[in-house]
């Protein structure tokens, strides 16, 4: 009976023990979740601190969920960094767009969006649509429409909507990967495209 009570006690001990353990691994799991928040700002307002005029409006208009402005001002910074216009900027200009500026505008979208729009956002769709290094270089339409399916830039015929780009959804109800899109629409059409992809596959975009 005694030795019973013994081991009743030991297991009662060690319950409380797992449990004061269990408590401890929670709090410390909150708390490296806290610091992983942190580092996240911290990295953030690095990258952004030596052109914060440049991304500052884009950062702001994300905040706010303006999906729509940012888009358009996503555009905007992007030819003000290549140094051309909508009508001038070639394949060959996107082809050596600075790995830098497509990183950070990468990673404001993938902030403020909970992870469902950016650049990379957009590769992994490509990725998961069967696309791949080689289909890029084949410039595969059968996979860049399905790309553009997935991402939500056809109509229901499967056409192309940027003619009707009014009335698109500009909320996170949107598909992943639906932004940013104003930028990808050019005079160059698919050859645009898959220099675009072929960019940010070097820029390590993922």
């Amino acid at each position: 009976m005694k030795d019973t009570e013994t081991r009743l006690t030991e297991l009662e001990t060690t319950v409380i023990e797992l449990k004061n353990q269990e408590i401890k691994i929670a709090q410390l799991e909150a708390k490296i979740s806290e610091l992983t928040t942190f580092i996240s700002d911290i990295q953030e307002q690095f990258i952004l601190l030596p052109d914060v005029t440049r991304y500052g409006k884009l950062k702001q208009l994300l905040q706010q969920g303006d999906f729509r402005k940012a888009d358009e001002e996503t555009t905007r910074i992007m030819l003000e960094v290549s140094g051309e216009e909508r009508d001038t900027l070639t394949p060959d200009d996107v082809s050596k767009y600075p790995c830098n500026s497509l990183q950070v505008i990468d990673e404001i979208w993938r902030k403020y969006s909970n992870q469902k729009f950016g650049f990379s956002i957009q590769l992994k769709t490509y990725y998961q649509g069967g696309g791949n290094l080689d289909t890029i270089r084949a410039q595969d339409i059968t996979i860049l429409r399905k790309f553009a399916d997935e991402v939500g830039w056809l109509d229901e015929n499967k056409v192309a909507k940027f003619e009707d780009y009014d009335n698109w959804d500009f909320t996170l109800s949107a598909p992943d990967g639906c932004f940013p899109a104003h930028w990808w629409k050019s005079p160059y059409g698919l050859k645009m495209v898959t220099f675009f992809f072929s960019r940010l596959i070097s820029c390590n975009i993922a």
